[in-house]
């Protein structure tokens, strides 16, 4: 129900920047480790996990409609590395990931997954947290609200063909908008994973069969294996053709490679010898041992 309520939503989609209100889309659980912090009271660690959790799941970030069990599930799991009490600095590592309920079925899956090494910001015990999208002044909300922005628009995409595209070009805008902030993962070129990278590649024109391939493998794939395992597999091969013709279309992305990495366990699990017929394993196992040859060991279990 959660999935088909989500499909209707975008009948009547329009974006706008918006305030708190009641019809949240996201539901986020945060999770801060800070074991390598000594000597520092582990108040501010706490409340900035809480702030950040009001901050997240109590913002409206659409004109989207969601009922609370219709929210896209995601984590953020902050470690910090450093924290300066006197100059309220943290030093931090955040893993995102975002998750979406399988039609007909008690299975989720993973949309987007990705480490950010850089992510350092200032934040004193009990501020406001705010955000406006257009005057940047604060890294902790900058780096939050991209990734909020980058995991509905990736949800959208699954649930239509190009369906998060206004989403996205909101990721895009506070890139455009922190080049300005003395922080790493914005800039062009300094990283072929970092925020840049990954938001310009996903509105790129040559990538655009990197996005037309998440509702390939999501809506035609994963929600009708369920009902039809060797035409919802049918729909993920197809899929992964679309991935192909990313990478040859922008060799340098690391969409792609990215993609073969929180999605490595399902492919294999997918195209077991018991379930996949010899031809579409042999076709899949050879997709991804050019895009990440690194994972060998996995492709190589599909043959």
């Amino acid at each position: 129900m959660r999935l088909v309520l989500r499909l209707t939503f975008l009948l009547s989609f329009l974006f706008a920047a918006a305030g708190p209100a009641s019809a949240q889309e996201i539901d986020a659980r945060i999770n801060i480790n800070y074991k390598k912090i000594q000597g520092s009271s582990t108040s501010v660690f706490e409340t900035l996990k809480t702030a950040l959790t009001e901050f997240i799941n109590e913002r409206q970030w659409t004109t989207l409609q969601f009922k609370r069990n219709e929210r896209i599930n995601c984590n953020f799991n902050i470690t910090v590395n450093a924290y300066d009490e006197a100059a309220n600095s943290f030093e931090c590592a955040l893993m995102v990931q975002s998750n979406r309920p399988v039609f007909n079925s008690n299975y989720t899956t993973t949309v987007f997954s990705t480490n950010d090494p850089n992510f350092n910001f200032n934040y004193q015990e009990y501020d406001q947290i705010e955000f406006r999208p257009d005057i940047l002044d604060n890294n902790l909300t900058a780096v939050i609200a991209y990734y909020v922005y980058l995991m509905i628009g990736m949800d959208l995409d699954t649930m239509s063909p190009l369906g998060g595209t206004e989403l996205l070009k909101m990721a895009q805008n506070i890139v455009n908008n922190a080049q300005s902030l003395n922080y790493k993962g914005w800039k062009a070129f300094e990283d072929s994973k970092n925020r840049h990278a990954i938001i310009t590649d996903m509105l790129d024109g040559g990538m655009e069969p990197f996005r037309r391939m998440q509702y390939k493998y999501y809506r035609e794939g994963l929600d009708v294996m369920a009902e039809n395992a060797e035409r919802g597999r049918a729909g993920i091969t197809a899929a992964m053709e679309l991935l192909q013709k990313a990478r040859e279309n922008k060799s340098m992305s690391m969409l792609p490679e990215l993609f073969t990495e929180y999605k490595r366990d399902e492919l294999v699990s997918i195209y077991n010898k018991e379930k996949a017929n010899a031809q579409e394993r042999l076709t899949v196992s050879e997709i991804l041992s050019r895009i990440n040859p690194s994972q060998n060991s996995y492709w190589r279990k599909m043959k």
